[in-house]
Protein backbone atom coordinates (compact mmCIF):
# COMPACT_ATOMS: atom_id res chain seq x y z
CA UNK A 1 0.00 0.00 0.00
CA UNK A 2 1.03 3.13 -0.65
CA UNK A 3 2.17 5.51 1.98
CA UNK A 4 0.75 8.81 2.07
CA UNK A 5 2.98 11.71 1.43
CA UNK A 6 4.72 13.48 4.12
CA UNK A 7 2.99 17.07 5.82
CA UNK A 8 5.86 19.99 5.16
CA UNK A 9 4.94 23.29 6.94
CA UNK A 10 7.46 25.91 5.83
CA UNK A 11 8.19 28.48 7.95
CA UNK A 12 10.72 31.53 6.49
CA UNK A 13 9.69 35.26 6.30
CA UNK A 14 10.70 35.92 2.69
CA UNK A 15 8.18 34.55 0.49
CA UNK A 16 11.13 34.27 -1.90
CA UNK A 17 12.79 31.73 0.53
CA UNK A 18 9.34 30.25 1.47
CA UNK A 19 8.44 30.12 -2.62
CA UNK A 20 11.59 28.24 -3.64
CA UNK A 21 11.44 26.07 -0.72
CA UNK A 22 8.43 24.56 -1.76
CA UNK A 23 9.54 24.35 -5.52
CA UNK A 24 12.29 22.03 -4.00
CA UNK A 25 8.82 19.16 -3.31
CA UNK A 26 7.09 19.85 -7.17
CA UNK A 27 7.95 16.57 -8.41
CA UNK A 28 8.31 14.35 -5.38
CA UNK A 29 4.47 13.09 -4.71
CA UNK A 30 6.60 11.91 -1.43
CA UNK A 31 6.05 15.42 0.49
CA UNK A 32 2.95 17.88 0.47
CA UNK A 33 3.50 21.32 1.32
CA UNK A 34 0.87 21.59 3.41
CA UNK A 35 0.89 25.41 4.76
CA UNK A 36 3.82 28.44 4.73
CA UNK A 37 3.83 30.65 7.42
CA UNK A 38 6.28 33.92 7.50
CA UNK A 39 6.65 34.47 11.28
CA UNK A 40 6.59 31.96 14.52
CA UNK A 41 2.78 33.14 15.23
CA UNK A 42 1.64 31.95 12.15
CA UNK A 43 3.59 29.06 12.02
CA UNK A 44 2.41 27.93 15.49
CA UNK A 45 -1.14 28.47 14.08
CA UNK A 46 -0.66 26.26 10.99
CA UNK A 47 1.19 23.58 13.17
CA UNK A 48 -2.13 23.21 15.36
CA UNK A 49 -4.87 23.45 12.91
CA UNK A 50 -2.54 21.41 9.30
CA UNK A 51 -0.71 18.86 11.94
CA UNK A 52 2.39 18.55 9.72
CA UNK A 53 4.80 15.60 9.98
CA UNK A 54 7.93 18.20 10.04
CA UNK A 55 8.78 21.76 9.46
CA UNK A 56 11.34 23.70 7.35
CA UNK A 57 12.32 26.84 10.23
CA UNK A 58 14.09 30.30 9.48
CA UNK A 59 15.11 31.38 12.70
CA UNK A 60 15.28 34.84 12.83
CA UNK A 61 11.75 36.43 11.77
CA UNK A 62 10.04 39.06 13.06
CA UNK A 63 7.11 39.38 15.55
CA UNK A 64 8.10 35.78 17.07
CA UNK A 65 11.47 34.37 16.18
CA UNK A 66 12.57 31.05 15.96
CA UNK A 67 13.84 29.88 19.41
CA UNK A 68 10.35 31.09 20.73
CA UNK A 69 8.38 29.04 18.21
CA UNK A 70 10.98 26.05 19.36
CA UNK A 71 10.09 26.10 22.59
CA UNK A 72 6.55 26.28 22.24
CA UNK A 73 5.97 23.77 19.52
CA UNK A 74 8.13 21.35 21.71
CA UNK A 75 6.11 21.75 24.56
CA UNK A 76 2.43 21.87 23.08
CA UNK A 77 3.24 19.50 20.11
CA UNK A 78 6.52 17.88 19.47
CA UNK A 79 7.28 18.00 15.61
CA UNK A 80 10.89 17.20 13.84
CA UNK A 81 12.02 20.36 12.75
CA UNK A 82 14.44 21.40 10.18
CA UNK A 83 16.43 24.65 10.44
CA UNK A 84 17.52 26.28 7.47
CA UNK A 85 19.85 28.90 8.80
CA UNK A 86 23.04 30.87 6.93
CA UNK A 87 26.39 29.78 7.67
CA UNK A 88 26.84 32.59 9.63
CA UNK A 89 24.50 31.69 12.30
CA UNK A 90 26.29 28.99 13.80
CA UNK A 91 25.54 29.31 17.27
CA UNK A 92 21.79 29.81 16.43
CA UNK A 93 22.04 26.17 14.75
CA UNK A 94 23.09 25.11 17.89
CA UNK A 95 20.45 26.88 20.38
CA UNK A 96 17.65 25.43 18.07
CA UNK A 97 19.02 22.11 17.98
CA UNK A 98 19.13 22.29 21.99
CA UNK A 99 15.29 23.23 21.65
CA UNK A 100 14.76 20.22 19.97
CA UNK A 101 15.42 20.83 16.24
CA UNK A 102 15.76 17.33 14.32
CA UNK A 103 18.44 18.28 12.37
CA UNK A 104 19.32 21.83 10.48
CA UNK A 105 20.92 22.99 6.25
CA UNK A 106 23.60 25.46 5.78
CA UNK A 107 22.40 28.03 3.37
CA UNK A 108 25.99 30.10 1.98
CA UNK A 109 23.46 33.44 1.48
CA UNK A 110 20.15 34.78 3.30
CA UNK A 111 18.42 33.48 -0.13
CA UNK A 112 18.02 30.62 -0.75
CA UNK A 113 18.74 30.80 -5.33
CA UNK A 114 16.92 27.97 -7.55
CA UNK A 115 20.40 27.07 -8.93
CA UNK A 116 21.84 25.72 -5.29
CA UNK A 117 21.06 22.20 -6.37
CA UNK A 118 23.20 21.52 -3.53
CA UNK A 119 21.16 22.88 -1.10
CA UNK A 120 18.31 22.03 -2.57
CA UNK A 121 19.37 18.34 -2.11
CA UNK A 122 19.85 18.23 1.61
CA UNK A 123 16.61 20.11 2.22
CA UNK A 124 15.39 17.06 0.02
CA UNK A 125 17.31 14.71 2.07
CA UNK A 126 16.32 16.09 5.46
CA UNK A 127 12.71 16.23 5.06
CA UNK A 128 12.24 12.12 3.46
CA UNK A 129 14.26 11.46 6.47
CA UNK A 130 11.45 12.10 8.47
CA UNK A 131 10.26 8.19 7.26
CA UNK A 132 12.76 6.82 9.45
CA UNK A 133 12.38 8.23 12.84
CA UNK A 134 10.77 6.44 15.73
CA UNK A 135 7.20 6.78 15.74
CA UNK A 136 6.89 8.16 18.69
CA UNK A 137 8.82 11.73 18.12
CA UNK A 138 10.23 13.08 21.24
CA UNK A 139 12.64 15.96 21.51
CA UNK A 140 15.83 15.30 23.16
CA UNK A 141 15.12 15.51 27.39
CA UNK A 142 17.57 18.08 27.56
CA UNK A 143 15.43 19.87 24.96
CA UNK A 144 12.50 19.15 26.99
CA UNK A 145 13.85 20.67 30.13
CA UNK A 146 14.86 23.78 28.26
CA UNK A 147 11.26 24.52 26.95
CA UNK A 148 10.00 25.40 30.54
CA UNK A 149 11.39 29.32 30.35
CA UNK A 150 14.80 29.73 30.12
CA UNK A 151 17.44 28.89 27.43
CA UNK A 152 20.45 27.59 29.58
CA UNK A 153 22.39 27.15 26.25
CA UNK A 154 25.79 27.67 28.15
CA UNK A 155 26.77 25.18 30.32
CA UNK A 156 25.06 24.56 34.01
CA UNK A 157 28.31 22.39 34.42
CA UNK A 158 28.52 20.77 38.46
CA UNK A 159 32.10 21.58 37.90
CA UNK A 160 31.72 25.40 37.86
CA UNK A 161 36.09 25.86 38.47
CA UNK A 162 36.31 23.00 36.06
CA UNK A 163 38.14 25.67 33.30
CA UNK A 164 41.03 26.97 35.96
CA UNK A 165 41.58 23.07 37.14
CA UNK A 166 41.46 21.65 33.24
CA UNK A 167 44.03 24.20 32.38
CA UNK A 168 46.20 23.22 35.44
CA UNK A 169 46.53 19.91 34.57
CA UNK A 170 49.58 18.14 33.60
CA UNK A 171 49.34 15.22 30.03
CA UNK A 172 48.30 12.10 31.56
CA UNK A 173 47.34 9.16 28.92
CA UNK A 174 43.87 7.84 28.81
CA UNK A 175 43.07 4.80 30.26
CA UNK A 176 40.25 4.07 27.74
CA UNK A 177 39.43 5.72 24.93
CA UNK A 178 35.89 6.31 23.43
CA UNK A 179 35.54 6.69 19.91
CA UNK A 180 32.31 7.88 19.39
CA UNK A 181 29.55 7.73 15.75
CA UNK A 182 26.90 10.17 15.25
CA UNK A 183 24.89 11.66 12.72
CA UNK A 184 21.29 12.99 12.70
CA UNK A 185 19.87 13.70 16.51
CA UNK A 186 23.93 13.13 17.31
CA UNK A 187 24.55 16.70 18.71
CA UNK A 188 22.04 16.68 21.12
CA UNK A 189 22.90 13.04 22.17
CA UNK A 190 26.51 14.28 22.51
CA UNK A 191 25.78 16.96 24.84
CA UNK A 192 24.09 15.06 27.15
CA UNK A 193 27.25 12.38 27.52
CA UNK A 194 29.78 15.37 27.07
CA UNK A 195 27.82 16.79 30.53
CA UNK A 196 27.64 13.68 32.19
CA UNK A 197 31.65 12.84 32.43
CA UNK A 198 33.31 14.38 35.55
CA UNK A 199 36.94 15.91 36.49
CA UNK A 200 37.97 12.10 37.81
CA UNK A 201 37.10 10.50 34.87
CA UNK A 202 40.42 8.65 32.77
CA UNK A 203 38.86 8.28 29.45
CA UNK A 204 39.87 10.28 26.09
CA UNK A 205 37.29 10.96 23.57
CA UNK A 206 37.32 11.08 20.30
CA UNK A 207 33.81 11.77 17.55
CA UNK A 208 33.07 11.28 14.04
CA UNK A 209 29.77 13.71 13.80
CA UNK A 210 28.51 13.89 10.43
CA UNK A 211 28.23 17.81 9.81
CA UNK A 212 29.43 20.54 7.59
CA UNK A 213 32.86 21.81 8.04
CA UNK A 214 31.81 25.36 9.06
CA UNK A 215 30.21 24.31 11.89
CA UNK A 216 32.45 21.72 13.83
CA UNK A 217 34.41 24.23 15.53
CA UNK A 218 31.64 25.85 17.11
CA UNK A 219 30.07 22.40 18.02
CA UNK A 220 33.57 21.25 19.63
CA UNK A 221 33.05 24.62 21.66
CA UNK A 222 30.07 24.02 22.93
CA UNK A 223 30.76 20.31 24.10
CA UNK A 224 34.00 22.15 25.62
CA UNK A 225 31.52 24.16 27.59
CA UNK A 226 29.53 21.11 28.80
CA UNK A 227 31.32 19.87 31.37
CA UNK A 228 34.91 18.69 32.31
CA UNK A 229 36.38 17.28 28.74
CA UNK A 230 38.87 19.84 27.30
CA UNK A 231 37.14 19.68 23.98
CA UNK A 232 38.33 20.87 20.56
CA UNK A 233 37.96 20.63 16.51
CA UNK A 234 41.03 18.32 16.09
CA UNK A 235 44.32 19.45 14.37
CA UNK A 236 46.64 17.01 13.01
CA UNK A 237 48.98 16.26 15.76
CA UNK A 238 46.67 16.88 18.70
CA UNK A 239 47.68 14.54 21.58
CA UNK A 240 44.80 12.26 23.32
CA UNK A 241 45.18 12.28 26.91
CA UNK A 242 42.98 11.75 30.08
CA UNK A 243 39.68 14.28 30.05
CA UNK A 244 40.77 15.57 26.49
CA UNK A 245 38.19 15.39 23.61
CA UNK A 246 38.31 15.71 19.95
CA UNK A 247 35.78 16.37 17.40
CA UNK A 248 36.44 15.41 13.19
CA UNK A 249 36.39 18.30 10.81
CA UNK A 250 33.88 18.43 8.52
CA UNK A 251 35.07 17.69 5.21
CA UNK A 252 37.70 15.61 6.70
CA UNK A 253 38.79 11.87 8.16
CA UNK A 254 40.25 11.37 12.07
CA UNK A 255 41.94 8.91 12.88
CA UNK A 256 44.42 7.60 16.03
CA UNK A 257 47.50 6.79 16.46
CA UNK A 258 50.36 5.80 18.76
CA UNK A 259 52.99 7.97 18.61
CA UNK A 260 55.86 6.51 21.33
CA UNK A 261 54.11 6.58 24.76
CA UNK A 262 51.63 9.18 23.38
CA UNK A 263 48.54 8.78 21.23
CA UNK A 264 48.13 11.26 18.50
CA UNK A 265 45.04 12.48 16.29
CA UNK A 266 45.79 12.38 12.38
CA UNK A 267 43.47 14.55 10.77
CA UNK A 268 43.17 15.02 7.08
CA UNK A 269 44.58 11.72 5.79
CA UNK A 270 43.83 11.56 1.93
CA UNK A 271 40.07 10.23 1.39
CA UNK A 272 39.93 6.37 1.28
CA UNK A 273 38.08 3.69 -1.22
CA UNK A 274 36.80 2.59 2.13
CA UNK A 275 35.47 5.59 3.06
CA UNK A 276 32.12 5.97 2.66
CA UNK A 277 31.44 9.20 4.15
CA UNK A 278 33.22 11.46 5.54
CA UNK A 279 34.40 12.08 8.42
CA UNK A 280 34.42 8.76 8.90
CA UNK A 281 33.27 6.67 11.33
CA UNK A 282 34.46 3.73 10.43
CA UNK A 283 37.93 4.53 10.04
CA UNK A 284 37.93 6.59 13.16
CA UNK A 285 36.98 3.40 15.02
CA UNK A 286 38.97 0.78 13.02
CA UNK A 287 42.23 3.33 13.80
CA UNK A 288 41.25 3.22 18.00
CA UNK A 289 40.92 -0.53 17.52
CA UNK A 290 44.74 -0.84 16.37
CA UNK A 291 46.44 1.90 18.54
CA UNK A 292 44.18 0.78 21.62
CA UNK A 293 42.76 -2.66 21.70
CA UNK A 294 41.15 -3.53 24.76
CA UNK A 295 41.61 -0.40 25.91
CA UNK A 296 38.94 1.05 23.24
CA UNK A 297 35.34 1.77 23.74
CA UNK A 298 32.98 1.95 20.42
CA UNK A 299 30.00 4.31 21.00
CA UNK A 300 27.38 4.27 18.13
CA UNK A 301 24.68 6.27 18.39
CA UNK A 302 21.86 8.00 16.36
CA UNK A 303 21.72 8.53 12.79
CA UNK A 304 21.43 7.32 9.11
CA UNK A 305 22.98 4.92 7.60
CA UNK A 306 25.25 1.95 8.84
CA UNK A 307 28.51 4.13 9.27
CA UNK A 308 30.58 2.46 12.42
CA UNK A 309 29.42 -0.85 11.84
CA UNK A 310 33.04 -2.02 10.30
CA UNK A 311 34.88 0.08 12.87
CA UNK A 312 32.70 -1.56 15.73
CA UNK A 313 33.47 -4.94 14.28
CA UNK A 314 37.13 -3.76 14.72
CA UNK A 315 36.72 -2.58 18.20
CA UNK A 316 35.23 -5.65 19.33
CA UNK A 317 37.73 -8.22 17.66
CA UNK A 318 40.46 -6.16 18.96
CA UNK A 319 39.18 -6.97 22.65
CA UNK A 320 37.19 -3.59 23.24
CA UNK A 321 33.81 -2.99 23.68
CA UNK A 322 30.77 -1.59 21.64
CA UNK A 323 27.90 0.28 23.16
CA UNK A 324 25.25 1.14 21.05
CA UNK A 325 22.35 3.17 21.49
CA UNK A 326 18.87 1.49 21.90
CA UNK A 327 15.87 2.06 19.61
CA UNK A 328 14.11 3.57 22.11
CA UNK A 329 16.11 6.91 22.41
CA UNK A 330 17.61 7.15 19.05
CA UNK A 331 16.44 9.87 16.70
CA UNK A 332 17.31 7.27 13.82
CA UNK A 333 17.69 3.63 14.57
CA UNK A 334 19.58 3.35 11.29
CA UNK A 335 23.52 3.42 12.22
CA UNK A 336 23.19 1.83 15.78
CA UNK A 337 20.63 -0.60 14.35
CA UNK A 338 22.87 -1.80 12.17
CA UNK A 339 25.24 -2.53 14.79
CA UNK A 340 22.47 -4.40 16.27
CA UNK A 341 21.37 -6.30 13.72
CA UNK A 342 25.13 -7.31 12.61
CA UNK A 343 25.76 -8.78 16.61
CA UNK A 344 28.69 -6.15 17.45
CA UNK A 345 27.57 -4.14 20.69
CA UNK A 346 28.15 -6.43 23.66
CA UNK A 347 25.80 -3.88 25.33
CA UNK A 348 22.41 -1.96 24.00
CA UNK A 349 21.45 1.07 26.12
CA UNK A 350 19.19 4.15 25.88
CA UNK A 351 21.40 7.30 25.65
CA UNK A 352 21.12 8.42 29.59
CA UNK A 353 22.27 4.61 30.42
CA UNK A 354 24.84 5.44 28.25
CA UNK A 355 26.34 8.54 29.42
CA UNK A 356 25.99 6.98 32.76
CA UNK A 357 28.34 4.09 32.17
CA UNK A 358 30.85 6.51 30.34
CA UNK A 359 31.65 8.79 33.20
CA UNK A 360 32.65 5.84 35.23
CA UNK A 361 35.09 4.73 32.83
Amino acid sequence: MTKPPIRLLVVDDSAYNRRNIADVFATYPEVEVVGKAADGEEALRLASLLKPDVITLDLEMPRMDGFTFLRILMSRQPTPVIVVSSYSQKENVFKALELGALDFVAKPAAQISPDATDLREQILEKVLLVRQLRSNFTPPPMSRRQVSGHFGFESKTAFPDSASMRAASPYLAPKHVIAIASSTGGPSALLEIFGKISLTATAGIVVAQHMPDKFTRTFAERLDKRGAVRTTEAVDGDRLGKLTGFVCPGRHCMEVHVHGVELRIRVGAPKLPDDRYVPSADRLLKSVAAACGARAVGVILTGMGDDGVEGARAIRDAGGLVIAESQETAVVFGMPGAAVRAGIPQKVLPLGEIAEYLATL
